[in-house]
């Protein structure tokens, strides 16, 4: 059985005990993981301040940065299978998938690394004759990471990858659902040769160390995924040192098939939104919007492929859909798909197939409205809820019809279409003919309540970056103190 430590400047540390890390396929407890004390929270803080302010870090080029980084996507890809496999052990999605994801990953660091060279700044005209002036752009300085359990390279990646990028610091906090992958992830910084206290660890079971870290005056920005009650307390504890916040926050991202559309292709992606990865994704595509002429068909196609859907081993190259993360997940996901039955919605699936553990069978949920409980929460499981519209402007209504705005899918062969319907939903992504996809050069996030601020691409890099104004004055003249020059 594994033992993980938390990377603490340049220490290796069991903070106050561990907890245990269990497979959700098994139920067996595979690994145990540090447990950090508020003591081993600050001294990581301080690690990464320390490494900001006066260490061998803050005095490298951008290319020098740029150098390390691409040693780290090295590390990465040659241990991409061990990270993969722990990830799976961990919140027990498809192996496979996560070997997608972790091989991925190279390509992150490789494309901030090409920009850590590239950070410039501008020459302003101040409209004095006597000053010249321009702007500097500058790391913000210490970045506290919190991540989620579904997908905890990927998402720390995206956060990760520009601040270095940005010549910041950054203390992580993984979720404690998964946690195995990012504490040996740490260990890559020294093969690469990253100076002590860039990347820190801080684990445990009990919440409080995420809200010691988030809450720590000495953390100059707070980037978080997970959800949006959760990312409301975050951006409360940051305001109480006035630090930056990006928040990746929840969705109930809609999914809308026009009768135009190839249907089986349609049918095709209603399924890669919603049952890939157990639907436990922030961007799952969670309802359904089919047109009336449709929609019959669409829900029967959807249908019959979720009957057929293989679950069982996520390590197994056959499997179609793992377990669920944790008990209290699955309870939850149980929780809506009975009283959406109870109200007298119809409910195709769901349940366990008898297979016992933490297995939820894919689920479609039709006869509702899209006011109800399974149409506006986020669940985060394989749970569907289909709804029909009438015509363009009933779908803009019912897709904006939610407190989140995160990502959409359409499924149309009118490019007019696609082009209206793109400009008229209030999300931050949008898939037209397709449905979750991401890469490293597209940025990522939501508004409404699926949070603020943008990571991947240009757009990434700019929580993590301040500008500096510079006013030189050039003439050595004394002018009146008392009057705004």
């Amino acid at each position: 059985m594994d033992t993980l430590r938390m990377r603490v400047g340049h220490e290796w540390r069991m903070g106050t005990g561990s907890f245990d890390s269990v497979d959700p396929y098994t139920g067996e407890t595979w690994a145990r993981v540090a447990e950090a004390s508020r003591a081993d929270v600050d001294d990581a803080v301080s690690a990464a301040r320390a490494a900001f302010d006066g260490g061998e870090w803050r005095r490298m080029t951008g290319r020098d940065r740029g150098r390390l980084m691409r040693r780290l996507a090295e590390e990465i890809d040659a241990s991409a299978d061990d990270l993969a496999l722990a990830e799976t052990r961990d919140n027990g999605k498809l192996l496979r998938e996560m070997q997608g994801q972790i091989r991925a990953l190279p390509a992150w660091y490789e494309y901030y690394a090409g920009l850590c060279d590239k950070i410039d700044g501008r020459v302003v005209d101040t409209g004095r004759p006597d000053y010249f002036g321009f702007v500097t752009r500058e790391p913000v300085g210490v970045v506290a990471a919190v991540i989620p359990w579904n997908s905890p390279l990927l998402l720390l990646t995206w956060k990760l990858a520009p601040a270095l990028a940005a010549g910041c610091t950054v203390v992580v906090k993984p979720s404690e659902q998964a946690p195995v992958s990012i504490l040996r992830f740490a260990e890559l910084f020294d093969r690469a040769g990253f100076p002590p206290g860039v990347f820190n660890t801080v684990s445990g079971l009990n919440r409080e160390v995420g809200e010691w870290l988030v809450s720590h005056p000495k953390v100059d920005h707070v980037s978080f995924t997970g959800s949006e009650a959760t990312g409301a307390a975050v951006a409360r504890a940051a305001s109480s040192h006035l630090a930056g916040v990006t928040l990746e926050l929840g969705g109930k991202s809609a999914n809308v098939v026009f009768p135009d559309a190839d249907l089986e292709a349609a049918a095709n992606g209603l399924i890669a939104g919603i049952f890939a990865a157990a639907g436990q994704t922030c961007i799952a595509g969670s309802r359904g919007l089919v047109h009336k002429d449709v929609y019959a068909e669409v829900v029967a196609r959807v249908a019959e492929r979720a009957a057929t859907i293989k679950m069982g081993d996520p390590k197994h190259p056959d499997t179609e859909m793992g377990p669920i993360c944790f008990r209290g997940q699955l309870d939850k996901i149980r929780g809506y798909v009975d009283g959406a039955r109870a109200d007298g919605a119809e409910v195709i699936g769901g349940g366990d197939r008898g297979m016992g553990g933490l297995f939820f069978e894919p689920t479609i949920v039709t006869n509702v409205t899209n006011d109800a409980a399974v149409c506006q929460d986020e669940i985060f499981g394989p749970v569907l809820g289909v709804l029909p519209f009438s015509d363009e402007q009933e779908a803009v209504d019912v897709a904006n019809a939610s407190r989140y705005g995160l990502a959409a899918g359409i499924w149309t062969a009118d490019i007019r279409r696609a082009f209206r319907m793109t400009r008229a939903l209030r999300v931050g992504t949008v898939w037209v003919n397709a449905y979750r996809t991401v890469n490293y050069a597209m940025p990522f996030g939501g508004v409404k309540s699926s949070g603020f601020g943008r990571e991947n691409g240009l757009e990434g890099m700019s929580a993590y970056l301040v500008e500096k104004a510079v006013w030189i004055e050039t003439t050595g003249a004394t002018r009146d103190p008392f009057v705004l020059g």
